[in-house]
């Protein structure tokens, strides 16, 4: 009889790991992580039964500030200001990306009006005041042609 096997998917942002197993997976002591959590470099999701439970997007944080800490030398201050700017640059991001798509759907809208402009243009008859009477533009310049021509 065959084996069946059956692939559970967990979302990156979902806490699965104590503090223990964070720990381990992030390669660190757990009072260090508990000092990161305590200075909010991170900042796992409560449970529904008050439990802090780290998720593989934490344990993916908690590697790149030990690279920080270790391999670049910042204390947790510059850690700090590092994660504060990468967020700020990626609320920039986004906000550079709605505004183009905002641009792309004004530029839509700018060339259907001046379309509907041009379908406007040649709908509209242009009259002229001839005395006391309206005549079609190219009709008075006929009629002025043809005084001109009689003179």
């Amino acid at each position: 009889m065959a084996s069946r096997r059956t692939r559970v998917t967990v979302s990156a942002d979902r806490g699965g790991f104590m503090i223990a197993a964070a720990a381990e997976r992030a390669e660190m002591h757990p009072q260090t992580l508990r000092i990161y959590d305590a200075r909010g470099l991170i900042e796992p999701r409560r449970s529904p039964k008050g439990t802090r439970p780290h998720s593989q997007k934490d344990v993916e944080l908690l590697r790149r500030i030990q690279e920080m800490t270790n391999e670049l030398g910042l204390n947790l201050a510059g850690v700090e200001r590092v994660l504060e700017l990468e967020a700020k640059l990626q609320r920039a991001q986004a906000k550079v990306e709605a505004l183009e798509r905002r641009a792309a759907e004004l530029k839509q809208e700018v060339a259907r009006l001046a379309e509907k402009r041009d379908q406007l243009r040649a709908e509209i008859v242009p009259y002229e005041q001839c005395g006391t009477d309206l005549v079609r533009a190219k009709d008075l310049q006929a009629i002025k042609l043809r005084v001109q021509r009689r003179a």
